[in-house]
């Protein structure tokens, strides 16, 4: 299999997101001015680092610091693949600042100590911020991703882990139940996890844990339920599945066609040509 890559920049911020496979190519090296996060998907690849040499095999994790001088090639006769993401120092304060929820002080920043680690969940949540950055979802979806992704490799990956500040029970209902509205009344817009956040009068980190304890579903996901409710009834009107997927909020009529697949077991056209059946 030849070399190939594909490259993911976010215009609005420092985060950058790379899906690759390499067999000949070897990295000089080099380093990055942000922290960059990485998982193997298939094969290995050997890099020195930090004064050693490491090994990346299959669902492994690497975490590099700003700054911090690295190289790499392959460990295998067919290579491997692997998709990584940068992230700007201030986008990782913001989230640890956001995460503190205002504690005294801007946050420490944190320093990863092992290159190389194997961790199925830091995997997990790596896999999705990317899948998230690359794939078209909207701000919320993003927000929520790259807010879990941070956190979760700052709580397990390391050398001084932050303090979360957290709502009470009360609290947690009140604020899940604000952005409930917010979303209910603007589902169709592309709603940061900001303005969410500022609805609920808490931190996007406790909103996001406040709504998933209250509704068992983060907001992203509760946004696109409301998206895919109106896009029926847009149907039953006998409005396209192109209009229904325009006016609901969807990037375009074959995002609608796969999340309605997936939530309700049939197309679109099936769904509307049985709203419609006369008989």
């Amino acid at each position: 299999m030849d070399d190939w890559a594909r490259y993911w920049r976010d215009p609005a911020r420092p985060v950058e997101a790379m899906h690759a496979h390499f067999v000949r190519h070897v990295f000089h090296r080099h380093s990055h001015d942000a922290y960059s996060f990485a998982v193997t998907e298939s094969g290995a690849q050997r890099f020195h680092a930090r004064g050693g040499a490491h090994t990346s095999a299959t669902g492994m994790v690497m975490a590099f610091n700003p700054d911090d001088p690295h190289d790499g090639e392959a460990a295998e006769e067919f290579g491997f693949t692997y998709r990584i993401v940068h992230i700007g120092p201030e986008v990782v304060r913001e989230v640890l600042a956001d995460a503190a929820d205002g504690g005294a002080g801007p946050p420490a920043m944190p320093l990863f100590e092992r290159p190389v680690r194997e961790d199925p969940v830091l995997a997990r949540a790596l896999l999705g911020l990317h899948g998230a950055l690359v794939g078209g979802g909207g701000h919320l979806v993003r927000d929520e991703w790259l807010t879990a992704s941070v956190t979760a490799m700052v709580r397990r990956g390391a050398a001084r882990p932050p303090r979360d500040r957290l709502l009470s029970p009360g609290g947690q209902s009140r604020a899940a139940r604000r952005a409930r509205a917010l979303l209910e009344e603007s589902y169709a817009l592309d709603l940061p996890a900001r303005a969410l956040a500022e609805a609920a009068g808490c931190s996007r980190y406790a909103l996001y844990r406040a709504f998933r304890a209250e509704y068992g579903m983060p907001p992203s996901d509760f946004q696109r339920q409301l998206r895919l409710r109106g896009a029926r009834r847009l149907l039953t009107a006998g409005r396209s599945a192109a209009e229904a997927a325009a006016e609901t909020g969807f990037a375009d009529q074959s995002h609608l066609h796969r999340w309605f697949v997936r939530c309700f077991g049939v197309t679109p056209g099936t769904y509307q040509r049985a709203a419609l059946s006369r008989g």
